[in-house]
């Protein structure tokens, strides 16, 4: 295996050694360059939460554009 094929658990940040047990979960879009693929171990990718930033900020946005329609 190269070493660009090693891959880090998103659950458990461990180190995935055998690409058959790779499984991607996500991917990451950015605003420069190409985005980040997310992954995990198989037994790993069921539990798999979401990044709880963005939707946060989601829900902040959501919030304050309420907000000033009711006014």
């Amino acid at each position: 295996m190269t070493p660009s094929a090693l891959h880090v658990c998103r659950h458990c940040d461990g180190l995935i050694t055998d690409p058959d047990d790779a499984v991607m979960v996500a991917y990451v879009h950015v605003n420069s360059g190409p985005g980040q693929v997310l992954w995990a171990h198989s037994a790993h990718a069921h539990l798999v939460q979401p990044d709880p930033y963005p939707l946060a900020l989601l829900a902040s946005i959501r919030a304050l554009r309420a907000g000033n329609s009711a006014t």
